[in-house]
């Protein structure tokens, strides 16, 4: 049986379980949606350690600060890697299996944090990419076959706000970890997490992966083959509308990407905060994520302007960004929490919205395939954003610059979206 046909038998039960009602092995909606928030959130959290530990992982290592910026890059490109050759994997082991094995991945990346070695943390940054990587195509890939129709996009957005819950998990527990022990033995504690969430979801696993195709191929020179990378990409290239909801996607990801990377780096350098006074304000802006994503997407249900939803937050992620452009030294705790607060619902809310939108354009019986495409290009913007900014400062010396610069790829964002709001019914 070929991919096509096994996404055109899950496009069927989706439609046929819209309603939810069920139809699928795991009775409802809410099983699924509970196992793929609790992998969401601890692939999250982990992706989050390394910006939250950037000061002391530097200092450790000798490297410059605006190299978190290429680790962040480094492991934003292994999960590109993933997402162009990695959809015949889901399709073989399952959604949960996939995932399973990612974060498992991205633990043993974590461990290797823990060495203070430059060259390991480059590997740590890869493996911890690739971990990552699943999330949004095999996430997708869930909730389309259980997420009733007219709360789709809310469910998908409850989904993502595991990322930043997540990241509200990093910034606590690793400072507070820190200053209670070696910072060496806290990585390798938080290095366990994953093992726990792997048991966790295992129950459900064989229901969720139920519609696997054992017979798919996962051969090296298969995956590595040009056709299999380029599939994603030739079908997010679908459409005009999808074309343009994808490169929207990169400048959204550029300023969400640059924020999370360094955040806590810009405070402890260049304001003067300690690390758990940064590693505070990078939760608090996690937080208000959780939110805003939730927001985000009660909002484009209720509407049913999802486009429009997106460019609203791009516009206002601009202006949040442009705001920081004059913080500095003199600006009070509270100023910085706010501000970050702010950021947490218009900078880092769009991803729930966007990947709903992509999956409701997507051609029929494609969407795994569209959904890993999209992203593929969204993820260009965590590559260059976070690389760009650090080269930006490294040059310039100036973080109002790059802040300035990012400021002005989210409005850019808004701006992509216009025409589709043009064309789409009031």
């Amino acid at each position: 049986m070929s991919g096509f046909q096994v996404n055109g038998v899950e496009e069927t039960v989706r439609e046929a379980t819209a309603g939810g009602t069920g139809g699928s092995a795991v009775p409802g909606w809410v099983a699924p949606l509970a196992a793929t928030i609790l992998l969401q959130t601890t692939t999250a959290f982990l992706s989050r350690l390394v910006p939250t530990l950037a000061p002391i992982l530097m200092v450790a290592t000798g490297l410059p600060e605006q190299s978190i910026g290429y680790m962040s890059a480094l492991s934003t490109a292994g999960s590109m890697l993933f997402l162009s050759m990695g959809t015949p994997v889901i399709r073989r082991y399952g959604p949960i299996r996939t995932l399973q094995v990612g974060m498992l991945l991205s633990g043993f990346g974590i461990a290797l944090l823990a060495s203070s070695s430059w060259g390991l943390l480059w590997i740590a940054s890869v493996l911890l990419g690739l971990g990552y990587g699943p999330s949004a195509p095999a996430g997708s890939d869930i909730l389309l076959r259980h997420a009733p129709a007219r709360h789709r996009t809310l469910i998908f957005s409850i989904k993502q706000a595991g990322v930043p819950l997540g990241g509200v998990a990093a910034g606590l527990a690793l400072p507070f970890l820190v200053e209670r022990m070696d910072w060496r033995l806290a990585v390798l504690l938080l290095a366990s997490v994953p093992i726990v969430t792997v048991a966790a979801v295992q129950p459900v696993r064989a229901a969720i992966d139920a519609a696997r195709d054992p017979a798919a191929r996962v051969s090296a020179g298969f995956l590595f083959s040009p056709g299999n990378m380029i599939a994603p990409l030739r079908i997010a290239n679908a459409s005009p509308t999808l074309r343009r909801l994808s490169a929207a996607g990169c400048g959204f990801a550029i300023g969400q990407g640059t924020w999370i990377a360094f955040l806590v780096t810009y405070l402890v350098h260049k304001v003067g905060m300690d690390l758990v006074s940064a590693g505070a304000i990078f939760a608090i802006m996690q937080a208000t994520g959780i939110f805003g994503r939730v927001l985000l997407g009660w909002v484009s249900d209720r509407t049913g302007a999802g486009l429009a939803t997106l460019a609203v937050s791009a516009l206002s992620g601009a202006i949040t960004t442009a705001a920081f452009v004059s913080s500095g030294p003199d600006w009070s705790f509270g100023a910085f929490a706010l501000l970050a607060g702010i950021a947490g619902v218009t900078v880092s809310s769009w991803n729930g919205v966007h990947l709903a939108e992509v999956a409701r354009l997507s051609p029929h019986g494609h969407v795994s395939e569209a959904t890993a495409g999209a992203t593929l290009v969204t993820f260009f913007g965590y590559v260059i954003g976070p690389a760009g900014f650090g080269a930006v400062v490294a040059l310039s010396n100036s973080y109002a610059l790059a802040f300035g610069l990012v400021a002005a790829i989210c409005l850019a964002s808004a701006v992509a979206l216009v025409p589709e709001l043009r064309r789409a019914p009031a």
